[in-house]
């Protein structure tokens, strides 16, 4: 199958020269982003392989079908960024990577809490000028506090596994019920009881209709006071300009995220020598308390590896018999 790979980078590259060797695809890389104007470029190819921020909307997969592409691989676990109605009405499949490293992600949401709560990266800068002082940098014990996880899906589970090493109470809220999470001792509620009750809160939903700005003004008003948050899941789950302004109230007192509702203007880019223009996200960068790392969560050896395996497993899979069990339905 020839297949035209948007958004490349030269990890990419790497893990999909390495583990194409049992596949018999061929991969057209380009470094630039899928979009309505660049199907076009997808000419001949029976499939494209896109990530998080291509946009992959009704306009673009007119543009792609129309030059023979049959199926669209997400090298990634989200799909909000694709029209699943739009691409049903045409004919053109959709498959992703629903699982990869989980562990990756949920070291990384706890790697975000401790940096937090210890203000490793304001030490690490200290340290090194030769300021030795600790002023600033009282932290927190983990051990004993309320976790709110709020989706227990397969990196949720590994969230409240590490949490529980923690010594950690777990509070949980998802409509489907972790039995691997239960015998932790973890307790499901409603998320208003999450809310009220939980320390810190991380979120590990997918991002759709019904979780868009789930943590906005209303959710943020029944938290605790100095309340962490982290958010390692999808942007559009927080309402930043909610956050921003609970961080100056108060209300929040730590915030790490590896994702940001308008991510896609910057990320997975080198940004360092443009002005930046996003002044939201220039307002989180003044904040002490607040830790930003650029979608960068899933990024280990293991998981680059076992996203070209899937995603090249289920384009065989899809050329061999025309559906994929790593399907995504409308």
């Amino acid at each position: 199958m020839k297949i035209a790979f948007f958004s490349t980078k030269p990890y990419d590259i790497e893990f999909f020269r390495a583990s194409s060797s049992a596949f018999r695809h061929t991969i057209e890389f380009h470094d630039f982003r899928l979009h309505a104007g660049a199907a076009r470029l997808a000419e001949g190819c029976e499939a494209v392989c896109v990530f998080v921020n291509d946009i992959v909307d009704r306009a673009t997969l007119k543009g792609l079908v129309s030059g023979g592409t049959r199926v669209v691989a997400l090298r990634c676990a989200g799909f909000n960024n694709v029209d699943l109605a739009a691409a049903k009405e045409l004919g053109i499949a959709v498959v992703r990577v629903p699982a990869y490293s989980p562990y990756a992600v949920a070291e990384h949401t706890l790697g975000l809490l401790l940096a937090l709560n210890r203000r490793l990266y304001r030490s690490y800068n200290r340290v090194r000028e030769g300021n030795f002082s600790l002023v600033g940098l009282v932290g927190f014990d983990v051990h004993g506090l309320t976790v709110g996880i709020v989706g227990t899906g397969t990196i949720g589970e590994k969230v409240a596994k590490l949490f529980n090493g923690f010594g950690c109470r777990l509070l949980c809220y998802d409509v489907r019920v972790n039995s691997e999470v239960e015998a932790l001792g973890a307790e499901y509620v409603e998320f208003d009881q999450l809310l009220a009750d939980s320390d810190i809160i991380t979120l590990h939903c997918p991002l759709m209709k019904a979780t868009y700005h789930l943590i906005d003004e209303s959710a943020i008003a029944k938290m605790k006071q100095g309340v962490t948050l982290l958010n390692t899941s999808r942007g559009g789950l927080v309402d930043t300009m909610a956050v921003v302004n609970a961080l100056k109230s108060g209300k929040i007192g730590n915030l790490g995220i590896d994702v940001y509702e308008e991510e896609d203007r910057l990320f997975f880019e080198d940004q360092s020598a443009r002005v930046m223009t996003d002044d939201v996200f220039a307002r989180l960068l003044t904040f002490p308390n607040v830790l930003i790392t650029g979608h960068q969560a899933f990024f280990t050896k293991d998981a680059l590896l076992q996203i070209a395996e899937t995603t090249l497993r289920n384009l065989s899979e899809f050329e061999a018999s025309g559906s994929c069990s790593n399907a995504v339905e409308a």
